[in-house]
């Protein structure tokens, strides 16, 4: 499952960043890493972006780019 696919109020762990280069480099700039827990808060009316909780702060992340972050339920 990707970050894409989990559904508003849900909580869940990174598994796995599957990006390359420079788009790898953002999503772990943003603080996404492998083990962080990640609290799914809303997504925009138009489905992008997606709105998170990740090590205390609200961060907004593109669907393309969630897309890339592999995450299973806790």
């Amino acid at each position: 499952m990707t970050l894409r696919e989990a559904k508003p109020g849900c909580k869940v762990s990174v598994k796995k960043l599957s990006g390359q280069g420079a788009v790898k480099r953002r999503i772990m700039d943003m603080g996404i890493t492998k083990g962080v827990e990640i609290s799914v808060i809303k997504t925009a009316p138009l489905g992008d972006p997606v709105e998170v909780n990740v090590r205390g702060y609200e961060l907004s992340v593109r669907k393309a780019d969630a897309e890339f972050i592999e995450v299973e339920v806790i």
